[in-house]
């Protein structure tokens, strides 16, 4: 098994040696040969281990919001996210090509629960938000206590801070997080609607059948994951398609990594049975 540390320098490495092939196909600088990005892919192991890069972007981007986006207006919020990662910093949300599939998948399912894995900065809340029917509420778990602060900060300048919970834990913290999201949110048996996973890529697949063992899910609940691609959450992908038209069905939406045309990634939307 790869040790973490070089899943970490391999992420990192692929990431920059892709965008530099990319760059020379291209013939002309392409929108993720940035600065920004090549500092998200050396930073990978203190991301993956702590969901911050290190140099200040998030923070920023939180100014950045306050700054440009008039308080109140959910898409002037989700446009002023959009414009900083893609003028500014690179940020590792869902984006704007991948949030119109999770947009998609929202209004399809129509949930009244919605549980997300990996808040980061509240991008894909947000767009969940947006979409989701009007007495739906959003309960999202976020290990990184300054993303969550960030996260929050976000959801109250858009004016949707009363319909979105967030809790700083993780479903595989040995059941601390569980115990919460279940006595004090009140997530229990055939509860959630809807789950959108975008967090720690090896935590996918242990923390869906978490969620699947504590029979929070219902026939016809929904679960989106992002980046089972690239990054890749390959254990997690093997699984959907072993228990295809078993316990799940799934659809696969091609795509490309967030905030650029050139890497391929898949959003897998993925129905549970039962």
């Amino acid at each position: 098994m790869t040790s973490r540390p070089a899943a970490f320098a391999t992420f990192a490495a692929a990431f920059v040696g892709a965008a530099v092939i990319a760059n020379r196909l291209a013939g002309k600088p392409v929108p993720f040969l940035r600065w920004s990005v090549i500092r998200f892919a050396l930073g990978a192991r203190r991301l993956l281990g702590e969901g911050q890069v290190g140099d200040g972007r998030e923070e920023a981007l939180a100014a950045h919001v306050t700054a440009t986006a008039r308080r109140g207006d959910i898409d002037d919020v989700i446009r002023a996210i959009d414009d900083f990662a893609h003028t500014r910093s690179f940020l590792m949300n869902v984006g704007d090509e991948k949030g119109e599939i999770l947009d998609a998948a929202v209004r399809r399912a129509r949930p009244a629960l919605l549980l997300e894995l990996g808040t980061y900065c509240g991008y894909s809340a947000l767009r969940m938000a947006r979409v989701m029917p009007p007495d739906a509420t959003i309960c999202t778990v976020e290990i990184n206590p300054a993303n969550e602060a960030i996260a929050r900060g976000i959801w109250e300048h858009a004016g949707v801070g009363e319909r979105i919970t967030s809790v700083v834990g993780s479903i595989g913290d040995g059941g601390t997080t569980v115990a919460r999201l279940r006595d004090e949110y009140g997530i229990d048996t055939g509860t959630v609607d809807f789950v959108f996973i975008d967090h720690l890529k090896s935590a996918y697949l242990p923390d869906l059948l978490r969620i699947v063992d504590e029979g929070w899910l219902h026939p016809g609940s929904v679960v989106v994951a992002d980046n089972v691609r690239f990054p890749g959450a390959p254990d997690y992908l093997a699984h959907m398609r072993a228990e295809e038209g078993g316990r799940w069905r799934s659809t696969d939406h091609r795509t490309h990594v967030e905030y650029q045309r050139v890497l391929r990634d898949l959003v897998l939307e993925s129905e549970y049975q039962g």
